[in-house]
């Protein structure tokens, strides 16, 4: 008898998506800035046209039914709604409207993202999330896309990465910002209010709506498992970047480095009705007290035939971790969403059994008491990738930015094929990465 992984019935099949990096032409705001003043990005272009969703969108919501996705995760660029303070753009407003009638034509459920690394320019030169203006100018944002784009859709996501954003932006460099462990810290505070702010402001524009906050979950492990150092780097960068947000909207309070966890924000409580989980793999670290993390952490070897190819060679392919974080999350008793999860792959040699394994440890996780909703694979078509620029390519399409010509990479299929089946099959596992059978059907 062949083998079959099911997934439960009515599960949702989806991919992730964002609009600085899809849209194309966000002039407003504050990483189009640093893309121009140059010497950021790691191929030094600028995000141009992205895959240019402003204007043709719709061509690739049509790839994604064709696929058999039921979901697609998109966000809304705050800059463009609201290119000045409290004035805002009907026009973009009702491009947003066309692109998520478009997707609910097509079948397709519409979860939509509030904050997805971008900020108005407008904001940043009033010093961003920095200040505490940020809650309530948050806050308001999210009233308003909600009470005009609502009635299109009914999940929505707050902040996307807030960890990842503050660490790249405030920590790191990476991003633009204002590097320091007092800023970090200052801004996580500002994040956790400025979403439970915007989870209130969804909820009471839109009672039924169901809104939560997505974080990037990293496998951080020590380099060295026998150094005590590795392991203390390995446990704080878990517990800091990993957890403290999750505590926080769950239970009101800060814990170190954020805070003493004394002092509970109220409207934080319980402010998250799901949660959105983005896995990416493992990273081995090791103690280095002159890291620029302030975590006394710097990347640990990766082992080669786990390694991610460039640029991300500090991460290892370990499906596994995302078993082991959707069980340890499912403690909080929320619904689970895995909001992204995919590899940079131009020749997508890899990239099919990345796909089976991470579905398959995501399907032990349910079996073993985890309420996983649905999975979003990032991406649906190559784009444009923050400081990385068009060095790496994510999508189950391949795109060439300067023709915008499209071409379904094998992956591609195999996605389509899963879901259909809504299922992880021998015949599917034997005809794309058979390889990987073992690992997808390990009891």
């Amino acid at each position: 008898m062949k083998r079959a992984l099911r997934f439960p019935e009515g599960f949702l099949w989806g991919a992730a998506t964002a609009a600085h990096q899809n849209e194309g032409m966000n002039v407003h705001n504050d990483f189009w800035a640093w893309e121009h003043a140059g010497n950021h990005t790691a191929d030094g272009t600028v995000s141009g046209m992205a895959a240019d969703w402003w204007n043709r969108a719709e061509e690739d919501f049509d790839r994604a039914a064709d696929l058999g996705l039921t979901t697609l995760r998109l966000s809304v660029e705050w800059s463009r709604v609201e290119p000045e303070p409290g004035k805002w753009d009907a026009s973009a407003l009702g491009r947003y409207r066309e692109m998520l009638q478009a997707l609910r034509a097509r079948g397709l459920r519409p979860m939509v993202t509030l904050h997805h690394f971008t900020n108005p320019r407008w904001l940043s030169e009033r010093g961003g999330w920095l200040q505490p203006e940020v809650v309530p100018a948050f806050a308001r944002y999210a009233a308003y896309m909600a009470s005009t784009l609502g009635d299109l859709c009914d999940i929505w996501c707050t902040l996307n990465e807030p960890g990842i954003y503050a660490a790249f932006a405030y920590i790191l460099g990476r991003w633009p910002g204002q590097t320091g462990f007092l800023p970090f810290v200052r801004v996580t505070r500002n994040q956790l209010r400025a979403h439970a702010a915007a989870y209130r402001a969804v909820r009471e524009a839109r009672p039924n709506a169901r809104v939560g906050l997505v974080q990037h979950f990293a496998g951080f492990e020590p380099a060295d498992p026998g150094s005590k150092r590795d392991r203390f780097v390995a446990a704080l960068g878990d517990t800091t970047l990993n957890w403290r947000l999750i505590e926080g909207v769950v239970t009101g309070r800060l814990k170190p480095p954020y805070g003493l966890g004394l002092r509970r924000h109220p409207g934080a409580v319980n402010s998250s009705d799901y949660i959105g989980v983005n896995y990416y793999g493992r990273h081995p670290l090791r103690f280095d007290r002159d890291s620029p993390s302030t975590l006394f952490a710097s990347p640990g070897e990766v082992r080669p035939e786990l390694a991610w190819p460039a640029p991300f060679q500090d991460r290892e392919i370990d499906p596994d971790g995302l078993e082991r974080f959707l069980l340890r999350l499912a403690r909080y008793g929320k619904p689970l969403y895995v909001t992204e999860n995919g590899m940079a792959d131009a020749e997508d040699g890899v990239r099919p059994g990345f796909i089976l394994t991470h579905l398959a440890a995501l399907h032990r996780a349910i079996a073993k008491g985890a309420d996983v909703r649905g999975y979003y694979h990032w991406t649906l078509v190559d784009n444009y990738e923050w400081a990385e620029g068009w060095t790496t390519r994510f999508g189950l399409f391949a795109l060439d930015p300067q023709t915008q010509v499209r071409t379904a990479r094998p992956s591609a299929r195999l996605f389509g094929e899963v879901i259909r089946a809504n299922a992880l099959t021998e015949e599917i596992v034997e005809a794309w990465a058979p390889e990987v059978a073992s690992a997808v059907f390990t009891p």
